[in-house]
């Protein structure tokens, strides 16, 4: 019974699609009489059936690629699948099911490629458990596998996409000529975008990854940060890790393995703007275990009103697991900032106060202001960059006495703008959105969004507002920003993330030779580059 609507609706899709790209019989018309129409009036006009051959060509294209476009090839101890899908913005992704997705902006073009990790080949991952020396050759066993993958992923795609085209062309031309040209510019598209995808091939994306997945796998998969080292090439190093890190995951037992970061890295947890929320104590408890961080830096609105009444609400902060360095958001008042410095972990910065935690020197100020209902004269920018002119002195005489500062930390970024010069990195808040802008004297800026997901007033929106930190990698000798993780989270929720790589770009410069490591200082500390004037 169903069958017959169904056929019908069928036959007139098809006719209406017949009515566009296949001409008009070629019966010979009479001749139009004087002042009348032309002969042919009834037939398509020319960019109706180019438009048609166009629809034909890409809708084929993508059935084929669809139905066959897809390949099963091992890549180290892993068994993949590898496809090709139309996109818009191209890239590529990679599915480790059931952890999470890596996606990598590696090539422009209307083609994305997909890898999915099937499974782990228990004999070619127990032979790397055994013997650990295999690891070293691994990034030029994955780059032949890939190479090999790519190579016979081209040719069934151009298979597919010739078959689905023709095939489909035959279907509404009913015409062998007409099939046949459209498989062949569905040929002519493909190698198009194959030359785009080549002329734009990034292979520095895999240092820059965006994780999307279960909270808990995010570390262990995407990995610490390492720094670029020109002389060897960064696709087959990061590849390589990456299949590593996989490899770990899907290890006999399937748990996840211990982080283990790279020793020559300071992590630290920017958050901000937790605005009396208390999911957030548990957000960043998690981050700190799974990325191992040495140091939390809150950059202010930790409360709402600031009332003695909110105190309470700080006492998470004894049991994180880390120094705890903060400074007062124009929400927090001197009632909060003199109970936080009661605590044995935390470190209250301001009027320019510096400390020196995990291997770090950060100065910092409180907000000029505290308007927690914006009931109060407000100060304005006037007085926010005003106090940043002051912690910017701060800072200068920091440098002259010969302690040099390498974050400084203020919640208004209009404070931490004046700063520029003075510092090689500055963190704020205040804006519950992130930036990230390298200022004219040198200055790195780092803006984070609410680790509290705009706090308990966020539930009156209409949508709530994504909770945010990032993890800041150090060089451990020089203090440096090597990279960092943004960390989104969808709301109020542990299980899943968005975890993005990011390096300054000064570290993406493949052409730059290494910088030799810094010598020592007379005072045995090692030196600091200064930021650029």
């Amino acid at each position: 019974m169903v069958r017959v609507p169904f056929r019908a609706a069928a036959h007139r899709v098809r006719h209406r699609l017949s009515q566009l790209v296949r001409p008009k019989s070629r019966t010979r018309k009479p001749a139009a009489a004087p002042g009348g129409l032309g002969a042919g009036s009834g037939a398509p006009k020319p960019y109706v059936r180019a438009l048609g051959m166009l629809g034909v060509v890409v809708i084929g294209a993508w059935l084929g690629l669809l139905a066959v476009g897809s390949i099963r090839t091992p890549v180290g101890p892993m068994d993949t699948s590898m496809t090709l899908r139309p996109s818009l913005t191209g890239g590529s992704k990679i599915n480790v099911s059931p952890l999470g997705a890596l996606e990598l902006d590696s090539h422009i073009a209307p083609l994305r490629l997909d890898v999915d990790v099937d499974r782990l080949d228990p004999v070619r991952s127990q032979a790397l458990v055994d013997q650990p020396e295999r690891f070293s050759g691994l990034q030029d066993e994955v780059t032949r596998d890939v190479a090999a993958g790519t190579r016979e992923l081209a040719v069934r795609s151009c298979v597919a996409v010739i078959s689905g085209a023709t095939a489909l062309g035959l279907v509404v031309y009913r015409r062998p000529r007409r099939a046949l040209a459209a498989g062949g510019l569905a040929l002519t598209l493909l190698a198009a975008s194959g030359v785009s995808a080549y002329a734009t091939w990034n292979p520095k994306s895999v240092l820059e990854p965006k994780f999307s997945g279960l909270l808990s796998s995010a570390p262990s998969l995407v990995g610490d940060a390492r720094s670029i080292v020109t002389e060897f090439d960064i696709y087959q190093q990061e590849l390589a890790r990456l299949v590593t890190n996989v490899t770990r995951l899907y290890d006999a037992t399937s748990t996840l393995p211990v982080y283990q970061p790279d020793p020559g890295t300071i992590r630290a947890l920017h958050v901000s703007d937790i605005h009396l929320n208390p999911a957030a104590w548990h957000i960043i408890a998690s981050l700190v275990k799974q990325y191992e961080i040495d140091v939390i830096i809150d950059s202010g609105d930790t409360m709402d009103h600031g009332s003695a009444a909110e105190n309470g609400f700080l006492d998470p902060i004894r049991d994180l697991g880390a120094p705890y360095v903060w400074v007062r958001g124009n929400h927090d008042s001197k009632v909060t900032q003199a109970y936080l410095e009661k605590f044995r972990n935390v470190r209250v910065l301001d009027n320019g106060r510096a400390v020196n935690v995990a291997g770090l020197r950060i100065a910092g100020t409180g907000d000029a202001s505290f308007t927690p209902d914006r009931t109060r004269p407000v100060g304005g920018k006037a007085a926010a960059e005003l106090e940043g002119m002051r912690l910017a002195s701060a800072l200068r005489d920091q440098e002259q006495a010969g302690t040099p500062v390498d974050i400084a930390v203020a919640h208004d970024p209009a404070t931490a703008r004046q700063t520029d010069g003075t510092v090689p990195l500055v963190l704020a808040g205040h804006l519950h959105n992130r930036v990230n802008e390298q200022l004219k004297g040198g200055t790195r800026l780092k803006v984070e969004g609410s680790t509290g997901g705009g706090g308990l007033r966020a539930v009156q929106n209409e949508k709530p507002e994504k909770v945010r930190a990032s993890v800041l990698y150090l060089d451990r000798s020089t203090r440096r920003l090597q990279a960092w993780d943004e960390i989104t989270l969808g709301g109020l929720g542990l299980t899943t993330a968005e975890v993005s790589r990011h390096l300054p770009e000064e570290n993406l410069e493949k052409e730059t030779p290494a910088s030799p490591s810094p010598s020592p200082s007379p005072t045995g500390s090692p030196a600091r580059p200064t930021p650029s004037p």
